[in-house]
């Protein structure tokens, strides 16, 4: 009994304590990745090559510009340290890359420079600096996923005969780089088509299953994320529909086997994370608005403050960060 009123009390005090603190990135693009190593160090990406990162909590961020760049969207961000990132930028063929910097910036390298104009980066994840994951839309009615095992410096292509078939036009949607999620050796993927694909293995074999999340043109699962390999959480909605919540959100308890709808989300969501040593809270964001759940995404509470396109929390599971349109940067303090 005294352990369930403590893990009561920690989820009460998330749910008091957050609030939104609007921080200067210095910047005026539109930002959809970030990246919060820890409470201080936090990278942050968007349009026309923008790079940027804080090693003070926010409150000074620099730019670290990456060469030759000015030209790409940088939808993707994955940072491990204050010097350790790698960077995606999405478009069709050559517009779809992957960078990475081991010096905090100073310096890029050039690793996945795509050359098929039918490959459409979405989004990448990691398990460490050496390996991760990354989605590009389908082509020709097959998924295309990349891996690497050497840091970067080669990805490889996983081989058609260990997919499924995606459907016509299935891919992701590229809007915060958070439809892949990682967990132990297992890997997931939000689909176009509300589709979760699965990987047990470090992505040496894969599985697909579909959840109630409303499709359309403009709709479908936007963000993905997993507190351990049972329990996740995937938002989403119709991006044309901003102010509505239909169906636009699913939990699992089996590791992505099945998923039930769950309601109360404020609007259309295209990020969700998973608070840290928080045991079941839950926060999502979208352009008008976020949300917060403390009970595994059952039931939400609507956080004041305006919307983001994207967002991270930190491993202390203490503070996060959301970016958005016009280079807006806000820290959401999760704990007093």
């Amino acid at each position: 009994m005294i352990r369930a009123r403590a893990s009561t009390a920690a989820v009460l005090l998330v749910a008091s304590s957050a609030a939104w603190t609007p921080q200067t990135s210095g910047v005026t693009v539109r930002l959809r990745g970030v990246s919060a190593v820890n409470d201080r160090v936090v990278w942050a990406s968007g349009a026309s090559g923008t790079v940027l990162r804080t090693t003070d909590g926010g409150a000074t961020w620099k730019t670290a510009p990456v060469p030759d760049a000015a030209q790409l969207d940088f939808r993707d961000i994955d940072a491990f340290s204050e010097t350790i990132a790698y960077v995606m930028s999405i478009g069709n063929g050559e517009a779809s890359r992957i960078y990475k910097t081991v010096d905090g910036g100073r310096h890029w390298a050039l690793q996945l420079a795509n050359k098929d104009p039918k490959i459409f980066l979405d989004a990448m994840a990691f398990w460490s600096p050496e390996a991760g994951v990354a989605f590009s839309d389908s082509v020709d009615g097959r998924f295309v996923i990349f891996m690497t095992t050497n840091g970067g410096d080669t990805w490889t292509p996983v081989a058609a005969d260990r997919l499924p078939p995606a459907l016509p036009n299935e891919g992701a949607y590229a809007a915060s780089g958070s439809n892949l999620a990682m967990a132990g050796s297992h890997v997931w993927i939000g689909t176009t088509a509300s589709r979760v694909l699965h990987s047990v293995d470090r992505g040496r074999t894969w599985s697909v299953t579909q959840t109630p999340v409303v499709t359309g043109a403009s709709a479908g699962i936007f963000s993905i994320t997993f507190r351990d390999a049972l329990h996740g959480l995937v938002v989403g909605g119709d991006f044309q529909k901003e102010r509505e919540a239909v169906d636009n959100a699913a939990v699992t308890a089996d590791g992505g086997k099945t998923w039930t709808l769950v309601k109360g989300l404020t609007g259309y969501r295209s990020a969700v994370a998973y608070v840290p040593e928080s045991k079941r809270s839950w926060i999502a964001v979208g352009p008008l608005g976020s949300d917060l759940s403390t009970d595994d995404g059952k039931s939400w509470t609507p956080v004041a403050g305006p919307g983001f396109h994207a967002f991270s929390v930190s491993r202390s599971g203490r503070v996060g960060w959301g970016v958005g349109e016009r280079g807006a940067i806000a820290r959401l303090a999760t704990h007093d």
